[in-house]
């Protein structure tokens, strides 16, 4: 595939390698080359099969009103933008274009997600409180992260409980660390994921672009992880 990279952070230098491993042609956009998505011309989104944002939730408003318009394919890997989510939803339909979005794009953490699922509905009415912890780098802007803004939601819709706590770390450089507890008078159950790298993300977010390419429409990573 022809692949269109915006962002030059960590992440976006991972998938930009990643994508190229997997015998993929890359280019890479920075802020400043596609400032307020500037260089995003329909002649020049139309030389690419697939489009991958990991840049901030401001640019990718912009950079997904440019593109979608002209039909392209787009994976976001930014988080903080889903109140536009609608929005970007209608403009993906109109145009037949693909819009592929994820809070986290690691299998392992789209399997935690199951699994928090499936501890929230069986401890639903058996008295146990629930509570999220994260901690990611100190340069990561949103907080708490978007995984574990899903995670509660998860957990919430599954106990039937209106909130659960979460608490967030911004220190280091750390990849990601994600943990759900459960406790009650009794005992404590306790579900963790943590990154070791970005790889799990960079590598998820470029499977996915191969799974759009074919596609139109507006898809969440965690109902189509699996067929990636």
């Amino acid at each position: 595939m022809r692949v269109l990279v915006l962002g030059m952070g960590k992440t976006g230098k991972l998938v930009a390698s990643v994508a190229a491993e997997r015998g993929h042609s890359v280019n890479v956009l920075d802020a400043k080359e596609n400032a307020g998505a500037s260089a995003l011309t329909p002649p020049f989104v139309s030389g690419f099969d697939v489009v991958i944002d990991f840049t901030t939730p401001e640019a990718t408003i912009q950079n997904m009103r440019a593109c979608l318009a002209t039909g392209a394919k787009m994976v976001i890997g930014t988080t903080g933008w889903y109140d536009k989510l609608n929005d970007m939803r209608g403009l993906a339909e109109r145009k037949q274009a693909g819009l592929l979005y994820g809070t986290n794009f690691s299998v392992g953490v789209q399997v935690m997600f199951r699994l928090a699922k499936t501890m929230g509905a069986d401890l639903k009415k058996a008295g146990y409180a629930f509570s999220i912890a994260e901690t990611h780098h100190a340069s990561k802007l949103d907080s708490p992260s978007g995984t574990a803004i899903t995670l509660s939601k998860v957990v919430e819709a599954a106990a039937g409980v209106s909130e659960v706590p979460v608490e967030a770390r911004r220190e280091g450089d750390v990849m990601g660390l994600h943990t759900l507890t459960a406790t009650s008078d009794a005992d404590r159950l306790v579900l963790t994921h943590e990154a070791f790298s970005r790889r799990g993300f960079a590598e998820g977010a470029v499977r996915a672009a191969e799974w759009l390419a074919s596609r139109t429409g507006c898809f969440d990573f965690q109902d189509i992880y699996t067929e990636v």
